[in-house]
């Protein structure tokens, strides 16, 4: 497996260099203003020629940066159409055990942590089990009743509903103390996920320290939580906020916008370089723009 050897370099406009106003249509492309915190032009950002993607309101409800929540349940439309039962897909169980043959899971992301563990494996990690991971509406309301209100969410209000999210479990003790659970808090966000629920977080979030769930929101946004320890609450308030930041992981460029959906819209986007929209699950989407070599 690959070895990391890790390179985050951020420029969040607005926040560092300079902040990027929204952008307008140019004959040759999308052309940005780039001012500097005293609000003064220094320059223009061009991305070259450009297309029109459609984006329907139903977006909103679809992608990785979903946040549910309890004031947010999940849409039908968000939850993992890819969902597999892992016990029967032996292939995907590398570096990790089930903790019974009932575990269910993206298999997108199952494959993922995969990635994740083997290479865990290389640090001299290797006790990695998942304890639960996707879970049908069914099942989250018999866990609700059996376990109440403090340990469960539920039905639709649970990231485990969505297929993005799993318990991961160590073998050698409590994720809390485990060799497991330290390198997950420490290199997660590497591979695209995110610790949901860290303990100083409790009162955004509304849920005790999880030391074991974690969520796949992709790079770079898992990278960018991590540099400014934000949680899914409060990095989704800041793209919102921000509308454009810029951000270079491992030595690719990131631009990312957010954008209010009410209704079918149509937005504009590079012809050269590829790009990603997901829904916050609230009042809009983000599009991640990234070169075709990522």
């Amino acid at each position: 497996m690959k070895k990391w050897g890790f390179l985050l370099i951020f420029v969040i406009c607005g926040v560092t260099a300079f902040k990027i106003v929204p952008f307008f249509q140019g004959e040759k492309g999308v052309i940005l203003n780039a001012y500097n915190e005293n609000g003064v032009v220094e320059g223009k950002l061009s991305f070259g020629n450009i297309k029109k993607v459609d984006i329907p309101v139903e977006q909103i409800y679809q992608g990785n940066l979903l946040l549910v929540n309890s004031k947010h349940p999940v849409h039908n439309d968000g939850i993992k159409s890819d969902v597999i039962n892992l016990n029967a897909r032996k292939e995907l169980v590398k570096g990790y055990r089930l903790f019974n043959s009932e575990t269910y899971l993206s298999e997108d992301i199952a494959s993922k942590f995969s990635d994740m563990v083997l290479d865990a494996k290389e640090d001299a990690v290797s006790s990695f089990l998942i304890t639960s991971g996707f879970r049908g509406f069914g099942e989250q309301s018999k866990l609700y009743e059996e376990m109440g209100s403090n340990r469960a969410l539920p039905a639709g209000y649970s990231e485990h509903n969505l297929g993005l999210s799993l318990d991961v479990g160590s073998t050698q003790g409590k994720m809390e103390v485990a060799p497991e659970g330290q390198w997950i808090a420490e290199n997660a966000w590497k591979y695209g996920f995110t610790l949901r629920y860290p303990k100083d977080k409790t009162d955004i979030t509304g849920i005790m320290n999880e030391p074991w769930h974690i969520r796949y929101v992709g790079l770079p946004h898992s990278a960018i939580m991590k540099e400014k320890n934000f949680v899914l609450e409060e990095y989704l308030d800041y793209l919102k906020e921000e509308k454009h930041i810029s951000a270079t992981v491992n030595a690719q460029k990131y631009e990312i916008f957010y954008y209010s959906v009410t209704e079918n819209t149509t937005i504009t986007v590079p012809t050269n370089l590829h790009y990603e929209v997901s829904g916050n699950n609230t009042d809009g989407v983000i599009v991640t723009v990234f070169p075709d070599n990522v």
